[in-house]
């Protein structure tokens, strides 16, 4: 096994190169799991078979390193590009570049991973929101949802306010039948509808009307919300707004 890529600053080692991460992660593969992440829905063509707690576990070797994280996403390897967004520097992230990668996704996990990850930690989350949630990309849609989901848990002290403005968006587009879009769709409404009291009856009326539609997509979100927002466990856990 490799030596573990070193980059402490005090002792001024230099960065570790994309191919000396690559040959890394290459070294932690293991070819058997492609199959089982094939069957996740996952796209293996261009993946090693690296585990994400792997990964993390080399991001936090890494640190934070904008321009490793650029030549990662460069490589076109699906575990380097999620490696990327975890080794990224938030501040330095641009529009052009959310755009980029947004459009680069070709699989659900890499485009959770990236979002959950890096872009909610921008300043300009809220507006791919509004932007990404009207796309006809589906990855790209996805990212929108993505986006209100990691939000939603991540930023504690927000006022209900930011996330009842995303009920909107995510009641126009439940009507999407495919099954990448609905799932983002219905993950953002329920965890909007688990944050407090107030968004949670704001997030069950949405989910009832889109229940009552006739389109089969908005039907599924509006139930696959009302399994979960009307539980047990959630309204236990539901604190006051």
């Amino acid at each position: 096994m490799p030596e573990p890529l070193v980059t402490d600053r005090r002792a001024r080692t230099p960065a570790p190169s994309a191919p000396q991460v690559l040959q890394r992660l290459r070294a932690l593969a293991d070819r058997s799991r492609l199959a089982g992440m094939a069957r996740y829905g996952i796209a293996t063509e261009h993946a090693y078979g690296v585990t994400v707690a792997e990964l993390r576990m080399l991001a936090r070797e890494l640190g934070r390193n904008h321009v490793l994280a650029h030549a990662l996403w460069g490589s076109g390897v699906h575990e380097a590009r999620v490696l990327a967004g975890m080794i990224d520097d938030p501040s330095l992230v641009d529009a052009e570049q959310m755009d980029r990668w947004a459009e680069d996704f070709d699989s659900w996990d890499l485009c959770d991973q990236v979002c959950a990850n890096l872009f909610r930690r921008t300043p300009l989350a809220n507006a791919e929101v509004r932007e990404w949630t009207g796309r006809r990309e589906p990855f790209v849609k996805r990212a929108g949802f993505a986006l209100i989901a990691g939000l939603t848990v991540a930023d504690k002290h927000a006022p209900d306010e930011r996330f009842a403005g995303f009920l909107p968006l995510i009641a126009r587009e439940a009507d999407d039948e495919r099954q990448i879009v609905r799932k983002g769709v219905s993950w953002a409404l329920r965890q909007i509808g688990k944050r407090d009291r107030h968004l949670n009856a704001l997030a069950i009326d949405i989910a009832l009307e889109l229940r009552g539609r006739t389109s089969r997509a908005a039907r599924w979100v509006g139930a696959d919300a009302l399994r979960e927002l009307h539980s047990t466990r959630v309204q236990e856990n539901l604190t006051p707004a």
